[in-house]
Protein backbone atom coordinates (compact mmCIF):
# COMPACT_ATOMS: atom_id res chain seq x y z
CA UNK A 1 0.00 0.00 0.00
CA UNK A 2 1.03 3.59 -0.45
CA UNK A 3 0.15 7.07 0.85
CA UNK A 4 -3.01 8.42 -1.17
CA UNK A 5 -3.49 12.11 -2.11
CA UNK A 6 -5.48 12.23 0.57
CA UNK A 7 -3.67 12.77 3.93
CA UNK A 8 -4.41 9.73 6.29
CA UNK A 9 -5.79 7.42 3.07
CA UNK A 10 -3.61 4.58 2.09
CA UNK A 11 -4.01 3.23 -1.46
CA UNK A 12 -3.88 -0.05 -2.49
CA UNK A 13 -4.57 0.00 -6.59
CA UNK A 14 -8.51 1.69 -6.30
CA UNK A 15 -8.82 0.00 -2.84
CA UNK A 16 -8.85 2.69 0.38
CA UNK A 17 -7.84 2.14 3.75
CA UNK A 18 -7.97 4.33 6.90
CA UNK A 19 -5.81 3.06 10.00
CA UNK A 20 -8.05 1.22 12.44
CA UNK A 21 -8.83 3.04 15.89
CA UNK A 22 -9.55 -0.33 17.10
CA UNK A 23 -7.42 -2.50 16.01
CA UNK A 24 -9.27 -6.31 15.70
CA UNK A 25 -12.44 -4.74 14.96
CA UNK A 26 -14.39 -4.44 11.91
CA UNK A 27 -17.50 -2.12 11.82
CA UNK A 28 -19.37 -3.52 8.72
CA UNK A 29 -17.77 -6.72 7.91
CA UNK A 30 -14.86 -4.74 5.83
CA UNK A 31 -11.44 -6.18 4.61
CA UNK A 32 -8.80 -5.75 7.48
CA UNK A 33 -5.09 -5.87 6.49
CA UNK A 34 -2.03 -5.23 8.45
CA UNK A 35 0.82 -3.30 7.38
CA UNK A 36 4.25 -2.54 8.88
CA UNK A 37 2.67 -3.84 12.22
CA UNK A 38 -0.44 -1.42 11.80
CA UNK A 39 -3.91 -2.53 10.96
CA UNK A 40 -6.14 -0.89 8.11
CA UNK A 41 -9.37 -1.03 7.45
CA UNK A 42 -11.15 -1.44 3.86
CA UNK A 43 -12.89 1.40 3.12
CA UNK A 44 -15.99 0.05 0.70
CA UNK A 45 -17.04 3.00 -1.67
CA UNK A 46 -20.58 0.89 -2.76
CA UNK A 47 -21.41 1.42 1.05
CA UNK A 48 -19.86 5.03 1.87
CA UNK A 49 -20.45 8.03 -0.29
CA UNK A 50 -17.44 9.67 0.82
CA UNK A 51 -15.33 6.74 0.09
CA UNK A 52 -17.01 7.45 -3.69
CA UNK A 53 -16.83 10.97 -3.88
CA UNK A 54 -12.58 10.87 -2.87
CA UNK A 55 -12.56 7.89 -5.64
CA UNK A 56 -14.29 9.79 -8.04
CA UNK A 57 -11.69 12.29 -8.40
CA UNK A 58 -11.90 14.75 -5.02
CA UNK A 59 -8.84 17.42 -5.67
CA UNK A 60 -8.87 17.30 -1.74
CA UNK A 61 -10.14 16.03 1.22
CA UNK A 62 -13.68 18.43 1.72
CA UNK A 63 -12.27 19.35 5.57
CA UNK A 64 -8.99 20.97 6.96
CA UNK A 65 -8.19 19.47 10.33
CA UNK A 66 -12.00 19.83 11.68
CA UNK A 67 -11.76 19.88 15.71
CA UNK A 68 -15.84 19.09 15.85
CA UNK A 69 -17.73 17.52 12.88
CA UNK A 70 -21.80 17.45 12.38
CA UNK A 71 -23.08 14.28 10.39
CA UNK A 72 -26.93 14.55 9.44
CA UNK A 73 -28.27 10.75 8.52
CA UNK A 74 -24.81 8.94 10.34
CA UNK A 75 -27.26 5.79 10.09
CA UNK A 76 -25.77 2.68 11.79
CA UNK A 77 -21.83 4.13 11.26
CA UNK A 78 -20.10 3.01 8.30
CA UNK A 79 -18.51 6.02 6.88
CA UNK A 80 -18.69 7.92 10.43
CA UNK A 81 -16.84 4.93 11.77
CA UNK A 82 -13.82 5.95 8.92
CA UNK A 83 -13.97 9.46 9.94
CA UNK A 84 -13.08 8.59 13.34
CA UNK A 85 -10.03 6.78 12.42
CA UNK A 86 -8.90 9.61 10.38
CA UNK A 87 -9.85 12.11 12.85
CA UNK A 88 -9.00 10.46 16.35
CA UNK A 89 -8.93 13.58 17.96
CA UNK A 90 -11.80 15.32 16.68
CA UNK A 91 -15.43 14.81 18.28
CA UNK A 92 -17.94 13.89 15.56
CA UNK A 93 -21.63 14.11 16.44
CA UNK A 94 -23.80 11.48 14.28
CA UNK A 95 -27.46 12.93 13.97
CA UNK A 96 -30.25 10.04 13.02
CA UNK A 97 -33.62 9.70 14.02
CA UNK A 98 -34.16 6.58 13.15
CA UNK A 99 -33.97 4.42 16.62
CA UNK A 100 -33.42 0.86 15.00
CA UNK A 101 -29.70 2.93 13.08
CA UNK A 102 -29.43 4.68 16.71
CA UNK A 103 -28.77 1.61 18.37
CA UNK A 104 -25.78 0.25 16.39
CA UNK A 105 -24.61 4.14 16.16
CA UNK A 106 -24.60 4.19 20.06
CA UNK A 107 -22.79 0.65 20.47
CA UNK A 108 -20.10 1.78 18.06
CA UNK A 109 -19.97 4.90 20.08
CA UNK A 110 -18.82 2.82 23.47
CA UNK A 111 -16.43 1.62 21.43
CA UNK A 112 -14.99 4.70 19.50
CA UNK A 113 -14.90 7.52 22.72
CA UNK A 114 -14.85 10.36 19.52
CA UNK A 115 -18.36 9.80 18.26
CA UNK A 116 -21.41 11.34 20.26
CA UNK A 117 -24.91 10.02 18.91
CA UNK A 118 -27.62 12.13 19.19
CA UNK A 119 -31.30 10.76 18.50
CA UNK A 120 -32.70 13.77 16.62
CA UNK A 121 -34.50 14.98 13.18
CA UNK A 122 -31.89 16.81 11.04
CA UNK A 123 -34.94 18.89 10.00
CA UNK A 124 -34.79 20.77 13.49
CA UNK A 125 -31.10 21.80 13.86
CA UNK A 126 -32.46 23.65 16.96
CA UNK A 127 -33.38 20.42 19.18
CA UNK A 128 -29.29 19.31 19.28
CA UNK A 129 -27.65 22.66 18.53
CA UNK A 130 -27.14 23.01 22.33
CA UNK A 131 -25.32 20.00 22.46
CA UNK A 132 -23.26 20.53 18.85
CA UNK A 133 -22.60 23.88 18.91
CA UNK A 134 -20.01 25.36 16.39
CA UNK A 135 -18.56 22.96 14.14
CA UNK A 136 -15.68 23.02 11.16
CA UNK A 137 -16.89 20.44 8.76
CA UNK A 138 -20.81 19.64 8.36
CA UNK A 139 -21.46 16.30 6.05
CA UNK A 140 -24.63 15.26 4.86
CA UNK A 141 -26.16 12.06 3.51
CA UNK A 142 -29.88 12.00 4.26
CA UNK A 143 -32.72 10.47 2.00
CA UNK A 144 -35.35 14.30 2.58
CA UNK A 145 -37.02 15.92 -0.43
CA UNK A 146 -35.75 19.24 0.80
CA UNK A 147 -32.00 18.03 0.93
CA UNK A 148 -30.52 21.25 0.34
CA UNK A 149 -32.75 23.41 2.39
CA UNK A 150 -31.81 21.04 5.57
CA UNK A 151 -27.89 21.61 4.99
CA UNK A 152 -28.75 25.51 4.78
CA UNK A 153 -30.41 25.64 7.67
CA UNK A 154 -27.74 23.57 9.73
CA UNK A 155 -25.32 25.23 8.39
CA UNK A 156 -26.46 28.86 9.51
CA UNK A 157 -27.15 27.27 12.18
CA UNK A 158 -23.93 25.25 13.37
CA UNK A 159 -21.33 26.50 10.74
CA UNK A 160 -18.29 28.23 12.06
CA UNK A 161 -16.89 31.08 9.60
CA UNK A 162 -13.92 29.14 8.37
CA UNK A 163 -15.98 25.60 8.41
CA UNK A 164 -16.78 23.79 5.13
CA UNK A 165 -18.99 21.08 3.78
CA UNK A 166 -20.27 17.87 1.99
CA UNK A 167 -23.59 17.55 0.78
CA UNK A 168 -24.43 13.70 -0.67
CA UNK A 169 -27.46 15.23 -2.93
CA UNK A 170 -29.41 11.94 -3.41
CA UNK A 171 -31.71 13.33 -6.66
CA UNK A 172 -34.46 10.61 -6.92
CA UNK A 173 -35.31 11.20 -2.93
CA UNK A 174 -36.30 15.20 -4.16
CA UNK A 175 -38.13 13.71 -7.12
CA UNK A 176 -38.58 10.62 -9.23
CA UNK A 177 -39.26 12.72 -12.81
CA UNK A 178 -37.22 15.59 -13.05
CA UNK A 179 -33.23 15.76 -15.02
CA UNK A 180 -30.45 15.00 -12.20
CA UNK A 181 -28.79 18.62 -13.44
CA UNK A 182 -32.00 20.33 -12.31
CA UNK A 183 -31.84 19.16 -8.90
CA UNK A 184 -28.28 19.84 -8.80
CA UNK A 185 -29.01 23.74 -10.26
CA UNK A 186 -31.71 24.24 -7.67
CA UNK A 187 -29.43 22.89 -5.00
CA UNK A 188 -26.27 25.15 -5.94
CA UNK A 189 -28.91 28.28 -5.84
CA UNK A 190 -30.24 27.35 -2.43
CA UNK A 191 -27.19 27.54 -0.89
CA UNK A 192 -25.47 30.69 -2.96
CA UNK A 193 -28.99 32.13 -1.38
CA UNK A 194 -27.79 30.82 2.14
CA UNK A 195 -24.30 32.41 1.40
CA UNK A 196 -22.50 29.31 1.12
CA UNK A 197 -19.60 28.80 -1.96
CA UNK A 198 -19.54 25.82 -4.08
CA UNK A 199 -16.28 24.63 -4.50
CA UNK A 200 -16.27 21.29 -6.18
CA UNK A 201 -19.86 19.12 -7.91
CA UNK A 202 -18.95 15.54 -8.55
CA UNK A 203 -20.96 12.80 -9.60
CA UNK A 204 -20.94 9.37 -7.26
CA UNK A 205 -21.46 7.03 -10.30
CA UNK A 206 -21.13 4.12 -10.13
CA UNK A 207 -21.06 3.55 -6.75
CA UNK A 208 -24.10 5.63 -6.37
CA UNK A 209 -26.57 6.07 -9.35
CA UNK A 210 -28.19 9.53 -9.61
CA UNK A 211 -26.27 10.84 -6.34
CA UNK A 212 -23.84 14.08 -6.72
CA UNK A 213 -21.60 15.36 -4.19
CA UNK A 214 -21.52 19.02 -3.05
CA UNK A 215 -18.22 20.63 -1.21
CA UNK A 216 -18.84 24.35 0.28
CA UNK A 217 -17.15 26.89 1.83
CA UNK A 218 -18.84 29.94 3.61
CA UNK A 219 -18.94 32.44 1.16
Amino acid sequence: MSQSEWPGILRRGRELYTRNLRPGERVYGEELILEDGVEYRHWDPWRSKLAAYLLNGAPRLPYDHPRRVLYLGAAHGTTLSHLSDLLPDAQLFGIDKSAGSFGALLALSHRRPNLFPILADAQLPERYLADVGSVDFLYQDVALRNQADVFAENAAATLSHSGSGLLMLKVRSVTQRRPVEAVVAESRTTFTRQGLRIVDQRSLAPFSRDHVALAVLRA
